[in-house]
C-alpha cells in the first residue's frame, strides 16, 4: 500500500491518544476507512467515542504520528519490507478471523507465507539440551512436510524452531512475530537469524517501527503467533509460562494445541503435562502432528532419530547410559546404580556428554538424550 492510497491515516489512527484497537475497529466499522474517521468532526465522532478521544481525532496530527509517517515511508521503500492494514487484501485471513486483529502488520520478507497453511512451535527460553533437539526436529520435518512454522524468536525453543525449519530447505518456512518494531532485533543474540528469517522467511510486527522490548508487549503479541497458524505445538514449558498464554490464546481461536511431554521430575515439562490434562494432544512424533491437521504426510517414517552410542563408546559406559534411564538422576544415585567409584564414572559421564548422548544439569543432575 502507498501512502496516496491512505496509509498515512491509517498510522494517524493507531497514533491518536486515547484510540487503541478496540476503539480503532470500532470507529472503522462506523465510518469506514481512517480517512472518513478524520473528516467525520467532532460532532459524529462523539457519538461513537468519548469525547476526549474525539477531541484528539479532530486535533492537528501529532509530531510524533508524523515521524513515524516519514520513517515508515523510507522503510517500506527498502527491498521486502510491507505493511498490511485490515483493509488490504493481503493481510491474513486466518487473523482476520480472530477476535483481535492488529489494525496494521509490519512485514519483512515473504507475504506470500501469511496465506499458507502453519504450524506454531513454542516453548521455554531456557530450553534443556532435549527440548532444544526436539523442536530443531519436529520444526524440520513438519516444514519438508510443507508446513510453515511460526514461533516469537525468543531464546530457546522459539530459536530452534526456526532453525530446525531453515533446515529443511524444502516445502515450508518459517514466520518469526515479534514483540518490538520490525526495524528492531530482539534478543541482540539472534541477529544472524534474524536476517536469514527475513531472506527466506518473514519477520512481522504489529508495532510500529522504533518500538523498543518492552515486557506487555511480547504476551500481547502471541495471538498472532496462533492465531496465524493451525494449531500450536508446546515443546517445553514451565508452570507459569509465556508459552501457556499462547496455547490458551490458541484454544480461544478455535485451533489445535499440542504438547511433548516430558519426565515428570523435570521442571519444563509440567506446563506440557498440564496442557495434555486439559485436552491437549499429546505427540511423541512430528507425523502425530500431520495426521490430526489432515491433508499431510511424509514420504518416510520421520521419527525423531536418538542419539546412539558409537563404536568408540566402551562396553562400561554404554552400560552407564544403561542403568541411567530417561529421567534425571544425581551423581551419587547413578555411582550407586552402576557399582562405580567416583573418577571412573564421571571419565565415562565425560565420554557420553561430549558424544552428545547425556547432558549435565544445575545441581550435579544428568539426563539421558534422545
Amino acid at each position: 500500500m502507498s501512502f496516496g492510497e491512505g496509509l498515512a491515516a491509517w498510522i494517524r489512527l493507531e497514533q491518536t491518544d486515547g484510540v487503541g484497537q478496540e476503539t480503532a475497529r470500532k470507529l472503522l466499522g462506523v465510518f469506514g476507512l481512517p480517512d472518513n474517521i478524520f473528516r467525520a468532526g467532532h460532532a459524529a465522532l462523539c457519538k461513537v467515542v468519548p469525547e476526549r478521544i474525539a477531541r484528539a481525532l479532530t486535533a492537528p496530527i501529532s509530531e510524533t504520528a508524523q515521524a513515524l509517517m516519514e520513517k515508515t515511508i523510507a522503510w517500506i521503500g527498502q527491498p521486502g519490507n510491507h505493511v498490511l492494514t485490515l483493509a488490504d487484501a493481503d493481510y491474513p485471513r486466518s487473523l482476520l478471523d480472530t477476535a483481535d486483529p492488529p489494525l496494521m502488520l509490519y512485514v519483512k520478507g515473504r507475504l506470500d507465507l501469511l496465506s499458507k497453511p502453519s504450524i506454531a512451535i513454542v516453548g521455554s527460553r531456557n530450553a534443556t539440551t532435549q527440548g532444544i533437539l526436539n523442536a530443531e526436529k519436529f520444526a524440520e520435518i513438519l516444514s519438508q512436510a510443507g508446513l510453515t512454522i511460526v514461533s516469537g524468536m525468543a531464546l530457546g525453543i522459539d530459536t530452534a524452531a526456526h532453525q530446525g525449519s531453515l533446515r529443511s530447505r524444502s516445502g515450508g518456512s518459517t514466520i518469526a512475530v515479534i514483540g518490538t518494531g520490525a526495524d528492531i532485533v530482539y534478543p541482540a543474540r539472534n541477529r544472524t537469524l534474524a536476517h536469514q528469517i527475513a531472506d527466506e522467511g518473514c519477520i512481522v510486527s504489529e508495532y510500529p517501527l522504533g518500538m523498543p522490548a518492552i515486557a506487555a508487549n511480547f504476551p500481547r503479541r502471541n495471538r498472532i503467533i496462533s492465531g496465524l497458524a493451525r494449531g500450536v505445538l508446546v515443546v517445553e514449558a514451565a508452570a507459569q509460562s509465556g508459552s501457556l498464554i499462547t496455547a490458551r490464546m490458541a484454544l480461544e481461536q478455535g485451533r489445535d494445541v499440542f504438547a511433548i511431554p516430558g519426565s515428570i521430575h523435570s521442571p519444563l515439562s509440567k506446563g506440557c503435562h498440564q496442557l495434555i490434562k486439559q485436552g491437549a494432544k499429546l505427540v511423541e512424533s512430528a507425523q502425530d502432528v500431520l495426521e490430526e491437521l489432515g491433508h499431510y504426510k511424509l514420504a518416510a517414517s520421520s521419527a525423531a532419530v536418538a542419539a546412539q552410542p558409537s563404536a568408540a563408546t566402551d562396553a562400561a559406559t554404554a552400560q552407564l547410559l544403561s542403568v541411567m534411564g530417561f529421567d534425571p538422576v544425581d551423581a551419587n544415585l547413578l555411582a550407586e546404580r552402576a557399582g562405580l567409584d567416583a573418577s571412573a564414572m564421571h571419565a565415562q559421564l565425560l565420554a557420553l556428554e561430549l558424544e552428545g548422548l547425556i547432558e549435565m544439569l544445575p545441581g550435579g543432575i544428568y539426563r539421558r538424550l534422545g
